[in-house]
C-alpha cells in the first residue's frame, strides 16, 4: 500500500501544478452542467401559430383564446386572403389553424364541425408536438364548450410524480452530471497514463520494483479522487441551482458512485496503457466516454427509442445503469431493491476495465 500511496501522491502533485489538467477536472464539468443542463429541453413554448378565422363569430373567438391561453403556443392572426401556404414560405408560424365557416352555427346546434391544423413537417419532432397539443387543446375546449349536451362517463384525472413542474432541468441535470463524470476522469486518466508511454517514461517503472497492480491501482485511486470532487462540486449546483435532493435511501447512489469512479478511471487507465499515444488515447476515450453514453444511455431519449439494431449495445454502456441510479435518488427513491442489480453491473465493468489495464501492464514488466 505504500507504494501506492506514493504512486497517488505523485500524480495528484502533478495535476495541482498543472493548470491545465486542474481546469479540466473541475471547472469544466461545473461549464458542461450549467450549459447544457439549461440548453437540452425537448418541451417547446411559445410556438408561432397562424390562425385563419373564417368563421369570426363568439365561439370560433373562444375556441382560439383556448390556443391563446396554452404556453405551448403564441397565436398569429393571419388574413384569410393570403393562402395558408405563404405563413410556412414566409417561416412566420409552424402551423396554421384554419376554422370554418359556420363552426359557431354547427356548434349551437350540436354537430361536428371539423377544423384543420396544417403544421410544418420539416421538423418532425416538434411537428409530433404541435399535433399532440393541438389535440389536448381541442379536447378540453370540447369537455367545457362543444360537448356540454353530452354526458361524459369517464373523465380522467392526471397527476404527475417526482417531477410534477415537467421541468427539463431535473430531468436532465442527472444525466448531464453522470456524462461529466464519464468524461472528465478517464480523460485524464488516460492523458496521465498514455503520456508516460509517449514521453517513455514508462520505461522507469517496466525495470522498477513496483508490481503492474501497485501502478495501475496508484493511477485509478488518483483519479478517482478527482472524480469525488467533481461530484461534490456538481452535486452542490444540482441541490442548488436545479432545485433536487436526495429522493430517498442515498447509500445505493452513495456506493454506486464509488464503483463509478473505479469503473470510469480503470477504462481511462485502459486506455492509456493500451494507446501509448494522448491524441489517440483522448479520441478513444472521447468515443467511450462521452458520445456513447450521450447517445446510448437514455440521457436524452428512452433506450426504447433506439433502432433495433444498434439497441443491443447500450447493454454494454457504463453510464446507462449510473444515470438510472442518479436519477432514482435525486427523483423516484426506490433505493436498493430497485438498483442493486445496476451497481452489480457497474462493479463489474469496471473489473473488466481493471484486469485488461493490468493484463497489458503485467506483460511489459520484467519478472523478478
Amino acid at each position: 500500500m505504500r507504494r501506492i500511496f506514493a504512486q497517488v501522491r505523485k500524480e495528484l502533485t502533478q495535476i495541482v501544478r498543472d493548470r491545465l489538467a486542474l481546469s479540466l477536472a473541475l471547472i469544466l464539468p461545473i461549464m458542461q452542467l450549467m450549459l447544457m443542463g439549461n440548453a437540452i429541453s425537448l418541451s417547446v413554448e411559445d410556438l408561432p401559430v397562424a390562425v385563419q378565422d373564417l368563421d369570426d363569430s363568439p365561439s370560433s373567438h373562444l375556441f382560439i383564446d383556448a390556443f391563446r391561453q396554452s404556453i405551448t403556443f403564441h397565436v398569429i392572426p393571419f388574413s384569410t386572403k393570403i393562402s395558408p401556404d405563404e405563413a410556412f414560405i414566409r417561416n412566420e408560424a409552424r402551423a396554421v389553424l384554419i376554422i370554418p365557416n359556420h363552426f359557431g352555427r354547427d356548434i349551437a346546434r350540436g354537430t361536428n364541425s371539423p377544423v384543420q391544423m396544417m403544421i410544418d413537417g420539416s421538423d418532425s419532432n416538434t411537428a409530433r408536438l404541435i399535433a399532440g397539443f393541438s389535440a389536448q387543446v381541442a379536447n378540453s375546449w370540447n369537455t367545457t364548450n362543444g360537448a356540454a349536451a353530452r354526458v361524459q362517463p369517464v373523465k380522467a384525472a392526471i397527476r404527475f410524480w417526482y417531477n410534477p413542474g415537467r421541468s427539463s432541468k431535473k430531468f436532465y441535470g442527472p444525466g448531464i452530471f453522470v456524462l461529466a463524470l464519464s468524461l472528465f476522469p478517464p480523460l485524464l486518466a488516460t492523458l496521465a497514463t498514455a503520456k508516460e508511454g509517449e514521453q517513455k517514461t514508462i520505461l522507469q517503472v517496466y525495470v522498477s520494483s513496483i508490481s503492474a497492480h501497485e501502478f495501475i491501482l496508484g493511477k485509478i485511486f488518483t483519479f478517482m479522487i478527482v472524480a469525488f470532487c467533481e461530484c461534490l462540486l456538481l452535486l452542490t449546483i444540482l441541490f442548488t441551482y436545479f432545485g433536487l435532493s436526495f429522493a430517498g435511501d442515498p447509500t445505493p447512489f452513495i456506493v454506486a458512485t464509488i464503483l463509478y469512479a473505479f469503473c470510469t478511471s480503470s477504462f481511462g487507465t485502459m486506455i492509456g496503457a493500451a494507446i501509448p499515444n494522448q491524441a489517440a488515447a483522448m479520441q478513444a476515450v472521447a468515443l467511450g466516454g462521452f458520445l456513447l453514453v450521450f447517445m446510448l444511455s437514455g440521457l436524452i431519449f428512452p433506450i426504447q427509442n433506439i433502432p433495433e439494431s444498434i439497441r443491443w449495445l447500450s447493454n454494454f454502456i457504463w453510464g446507462r445503469y449510473y444515470i438510472d441510479i442518479v436519477r432514482d435518488a435525486l427523483l423516484q427513491g426506490g433505493g436498493w431493491p430497485a438498483v442493486w442489480w445496476k451497481v452489480g453491473i457497474i462493479a463489474i465493468i469496471g473489473s473488466i476495465f481493471y484486469t485488461l489495464a493490468w493484463r497489458n501492464m503485467r506483460r511489459m514488466q520484467l519478472k523478478s
